[in-house]
């Protein structure tokens, strides 16, 4: 299985507090700690970890939280040859996690807004190897579209996570095999007001008739909605004991499903694969550290895939 990932890497700094100031106000009592982030990232090692031959693509700044990114790629057996680094700073992202596990991220992208077309175009080889691609939107729109492109041109299937939320070009829409919004996420993209009035089942139906895609709508603690052909298939959600943190469950899914996507599964089988890896990503704190391997998952399901 071999999955080629264009996306972000950023220092996460996370402040556990006992709730989320409101404007103007300054709490006290809570606990720090910063590792590292970005969606491509944590997506490309979520996969490496479950099994997947991974290369990434992603823009780092010449300092300290690039040098760290580059040591854990290592580790964790992602190939970063083609990893830009700029002038500008490593993304950093600021986290703000409430007592039920509920977070609130702020990002300044820094390096990430100078990852362009060019860069895409020399990491091509491995989008064309690749079984599967998978693109998160936390770097510029050239290189979303550059990397759609190209993977579109070279037969590679495509995995969309739509995270963080923005319209899409019109141009975009047929490049995309397999979409993941989930429900603050899927509104946006397709440019809806805040009260639209729409299921998440119209939302899903919609962002097919879109793309032609695959779309898979993710629900949190409510499942998810797989949209394909002609019919919706619910998914439900995995178990979960209790929730620790929930901001490295997306990733977790997004990275799992890629896998299995890569591996030749059925749409809805995948799912079922990424809805317990995001689950078992909620019970761990942190990112990097919640994102399971292929044995956690096993041992989970109670078989392996």
């Amino acid at each position: 299985m071999k999955i080629a990932v264009v996306g972000s890497y950023g220092a996460g700094l996370t402040m556990r507090v006992p709730r989320s100031p409101v404007a103007g106000e300054t709490l006290s009592g809570g606990t720090f700690d910063s590792g590292p982030g970005g969606k491509g990232s944590n997506q490309a090692i979520g996969a490496a970890r479950l099994g997947a031959d991974v290369a990434l693509l992603t823009a780092l700044g010449d300092d300290d939280f690039g040098r760290a990114a580059r040591a854990l790629w290592r580790a964790e057996g992602v190939r970063a040859d083609h990893v830009v680094t700029t002038a500008a700073p490593t993304m950093v992202g600021f986290i703000l996690v409430e007592p039920s596990g509920e977070n609130r991220i702020v990002i300044a992208p820094g390096a990430l807004d100078e990852l362009g077309a060019d860069a895409v175009e020399a990491f091509r080889g491995e989008i064309a190897a690749a079984d599967v691609l998978v693109v998160s939107m936390e770097i510029p729109e050239e290189a979303v579209a550059a990397a759609l492109r190209t993977a579109r041109a070279t037969g590679t299937r495509t995995l969309l996570n739509p995270a963080p939320a923005r319209p899409l070009g019109d141009d975009l829409w047929p490049l995309i095999d397999v979409i993941t919004p989930n429900q603050t996420e899927a509104p946006v993209l397709l440019g809806l007001d805040p009260g639209h009035g729409l299921t998440d089942e119209d939302l899903v139906r919609a962002l097919r008739e879109r793309t032609g895609a695959v779309a898979v709508l993710t629900r949190g603690g409510a499942g998810a909605l797989i949209a394909r052909e002609d019919t919706v298939t619910a998914t439900p959600p995995s178990p979960v004991g209790s929730v620790v943190d929930t901001t490295g469950a997306g990733d977790a899914f997004t990275a799992a499903l890629a896998v299995r996507l890569a591996a030749g599964d059925a749409p809805e089988r995948a799912v079922r694969y990424a809805a317990a890896a995001g689950a078992h990503a909620v019970t761990v704190a942190g990112v990097v550290p919640a994102l399971p391997t292929r044995d956690q998952l096993a041992a989970r399901i109670g078989t392996a895939p």
